[in-house]
């Protein structure tokens, strides 16, 4: 009886099912590219790299909604 069950325990041991591509692949920066913002304390991955200006922009502008400037230059 404790064969069979140690056989059991091998043989599922060794029938690991295979991980989705998509699954593996959250949270990569394969395929990405880096913008670095805030003079190096921030970085950002896009996909797409001609969407490299707009991201800079929404970054900018998220920022200053979370953290008004006390300079008065605005």
């Amino acid at each position: 009886m404790k064969n069979d069950s140690f056989d059991n325990r091998i043989s599922l041991a060794h029938n690991h099912s295979k991980i989705p591509e998509d699954k593996t692949s959250m949270g990569s920066t394969k395929g990405k590219y880096p913008i670095v913002m805030d003079h190096g304390r921030t970085i950002v991955f896009i996909s797409d790299l001609s969407k490299e200006a707009e991201t800079r922009l929404k970054y900018e502008m998220l920022k200053n909604s979370r953290f008004p400037s006390h300079n008065a230059k605005h």
